[in-house]
């Protein structure tokens, strides 16, 4: 298995920590507003990385933070009037429902940044102690960029030239520009802690520093989170634990690529933002997964009302072809328990061709996800499994009215149901649930109108059949008639 890492600029081969099991962590939202969907895809393409891992084989262990004090959940506390536990209470609840509605898996652990103060402070404390931080007269504490020689290694910034960029207005706080807040000494109204160094709050880096070294230890296998992290966020966290500890924190760093609306990034400052719980509105929670996974996830993705009307279309004909599979199935089954089906001597050309195709799928899908969990290549190949059992379905399909109705022989029918169980079972793998409907709807009146339908119709009683056809409508169903026979379908 290869992932591309942001640290090393290449694709590496996967070797996790401890044999068997993988560490991750991938930064959580800052809980002052509900998530747009920007934010949905690096924690939808996270989760899928997740279930894949754990589909190979691997014990995975996953931890998401979130950060529940923060500069902006303060204003917003003070816009609306409530306090900052009451504001991060409420928006981190929507988060958790927003990500369960999108199917995304809870972690393992969700520590929140108010709950690992402590740690923090002891993390800092050590930083000063060995010469990598200060804390300066108003209470305030820094990170000592230079005192870290590798500054800059994930995001490939150089030290001078971010130097150059700054501001001429120098911070008198600080010793250098470049030097950046561990611990800052609260302002009047503002929640605060109790530390060393008088009341104040922890900065954003440190966090993660903390909480992931309390979570997995370091190093740990995994670090995630969206492209806009690497720099100064993730650049920071190395800078801090490496610091402290003196081992790396992860061993592969992995961001995903931003959501684009006609071409620019979609964020909240620049107001061309959809809040995901508003989209799952209009769009069921598996096709937004397939929009985003249909490109590879460090990709920038294009969203539009269009792809995603182009995903539903999509999505309806693969789960009506697994209706269709269901149904041919079932039907096979009935006619075995009314008489004894001849089993053939050699397997049918179908059949074979069937059992070839789902096991190449297989096999490409894992081969897709491997290289750095491409699933836009693993959805191409899904595809062509759903192709391949429908053009089954066509040459093998039960023939409705025919006296000696053909049923799908042994050989047919244990390819059938591997080739559907496949494409089920690998979709789940991408976070998308498939249901084997034989029919939408039970209505057993309904049902014996059809049957006594398909019998007229056998007996050339088109004048009947037509009046099933309009009694059918006045209980409220169509009939759908494919290939494999006529089903109920409610209007």
């Amino acid at each position: 298995m290869k992932i591309y890492n942001t640290l090393s600029r290449k694709k590496e081969t996967f070797e996790p920590r401890d044999v068997g099991k993988v560490s991750m962590y991938v930064c959580g939202p800052t809980v002052y507003n509900y998530i747009h969907v920007g934010n949905a895809r690096t924690f939808l393409s996270f989760d899928v990385i997740r279930r894949y891992l754990s589909w190979r084989g691997y014990e995975v262990t996953f931890i998401q933070n979130v950060t529940d004090i923060d500069d902006k959940i303060i204003a917003r506390s003070q816009e609306e009037g409530r306090s900052f536990e009451e504001v991060a209470e409420f928006y981190t609840d929507a988060f958790v429902a927003d990500m369960r509605s999108v199917g995304v898996l809870d972690p393992d652990v969700r520590p929140k940044a108010t709950g690992t103060i402590s740690e923090m402070i002891e993390l800092i404390e050590h930083l000063i102690t060995t010469g990598h931080a200060y804390a300066n007269d108003t209470g305030d504490v820094y990170f000592s960029v230079r005192s870290f020689k590798e500054y800059g290694k994930l995001s490939g910034r150089d030290i001078d030239d971010l130097r150059h960029g700054t501001r001429k207005e120098v911070d008198e706080q600080k010793r250098d520009p470049l030097d950046f807040a561990l611990w800052k000494a609260a302002k009047p109204g503002e929640p605060f802690w109790e530390s060393p160094w008088g009341k104040g709050r922890p900065g954003w880096h440190i966090e993660c520093s903390a909480m992931s070294d309390v979570e997995l230890g370091i190093p740990f296998d995994i670090h995630g989170g969206g492209v806009d992290l690497v720099f100064p966020h993730h650049e920071n966290e190395i800078a801090q634990s490496e610091a402290a500890t003196g081992k790396e924190m992860a061993r592969y760093w992995m961001h995903g690529g931003m959501l684009q609306t006609s071409g620019e990034k979609m964020s909240k400052s620049l107001g061309n933002f959809m809040l995901l719980h508003d989209l799952l509105k209009d769009y069921k929670a598996e096709v937004v997964r397939l929009l985003m996974l249909q490109t590879h996830y460090r990709s920038p993705l294009d969203f539009s009302e269009e792809r995603l009307r182009e995903a539903e279309v999509s999505l309806n004909r693969i789960q009506s072809l697994v209706d269709r599979a269901a149904f041919a199935l079932e039907k096979t089954y009935e006619l075995k328990k009314k008489r004894q089906l001849a089993r053939q001597m050699f397997p049918s050309t179908a059949a074979t061709e069937l059992q070839s195709a789902y096991r190449e799928v297989r096999s490409a899908f894992q081969a897709e996800m491997d290289d750095d969990f491409n699933t836009a290549g693993a959805v191409g190949h899904l595809f062509d499994l759903v192709r391949d059992i429908n053009t089954f379905l066509d040459s093998t399909a039960i023939q409705e009215g025919d006296k000696e109705a053909a049923a799908l022989d042994e050989d047919e029918l244990v390819a059938l149901q591997a080739a559907a169980d496949t494409l089920i079972e690998l979709f789940d793998v991408l976070g998308i649930t498939l249901e084997a409907r034989v029919q939408e709807v039970v209505n057993p009146q309904a049902e014996a109108l059809l049957e006594e339908r398909s019998a007229a119709r056998a007996n050339k009683d088109w004048a009947r059949a037509d009046e099933i056809r309009d009694e059918l409508d006045t209980l409220g169903f169509v009939i759908k008639d494919t290939a494999a026979g006529p089903q109920l379908v409610k209007k």
